[in-house]
C-alpha cells in the first residue's frame, strides 16, 4: 500500500488497514464505546483525536503515528543547520537522536533517484537525509535486487 505522506488522511488509511485486518465492525464500535454511525464519521475524517488514534493503533496492531513521523521527516525534518535553534534551552519533551524511516519512504527515495527524478544530491538538500544514509540505502537494497536475480 502506497502512502500519500505529503497529504495524510487518517481516516482512509484505517479504513484500508481495517478491511485487510477483517475486524469486525461490532467489535471496534465496543473497544471503541462508539456507535456505528460515529465509527462511519471517524473512517471519513482527515484527522484524528490522537486518544481515539492510539486505540485504533492498539487494535489494528499497526502504528498510525508513524505515518505522521515519517511526513515529518520528510518534509519537515530535524536538521543540522540551525533552523528555530533556541541555544541551551533544556526541553521536557524526550529528544529523539535518529530518524526512523520506514520502508514506503526509502522506496520512494529510491524510486526517485533510480525514475532520474532527483539527484542523491537534490534527495540531501530537499529531505536532508544524511548523505550516508542515501548510499546504504542504495547499497543494499540495489544488492538485495541483485541478489534476487540469481546471478
Amino acid at each position: 500500500m502506497i502512502i500519500d505522506l505529503k497529504n495524510i488522511h487518517i481516516g482512509d488509511l484505517i479504513n484500508k488497514h481495517f478491511q485487510q485486518k477483517g475486524i469486525d465492525e461490532f467489535r471496534v464500535c465496543r473497544f471503541l464505546k462508539c456507535s456505528e454511525l460515529e465509527w462511519r464519521s471517524i473512517l471519513s475524517q482527515q484527522s484524528l483525536d490522537t486518544e481515539i488514534l492510539l486505540k485504533l493503533s492498539t487494535l489494528l496492531e499497526y502504528d498510525f503515528f508513524r505515518i505522521y513521523s515519517q511526513h515529518l521527516i520528510l518534509y519537515a525534518p530535524q536538521a543540522s543547520t540551525h533552523y528555530n535553534k533556541v541555544t541551551n534551552k533544556k526541553s521536557s519533551l524526550p529528544y529523539f537522536r535518529k530518524n526512523i524511516y520506514m520502508k514506503e519512504v526509502i522506496d520512494f527515495i529510491l524510486e526517485q533517484i533510480e525514475s532520474g527524478n532527483k539527484t542523491k544530491a537534490q534527495i540531501i538538500e530537499e529531505y536532508r537525509i544524511p548523505k550516508t544514509t542515501i548510499y546504504k540505502w542504495v547499497y543494499k537494497y540495489r544488492k538485495s535486487k541483485d541478489d534476487g536475480k540469481g546471478e
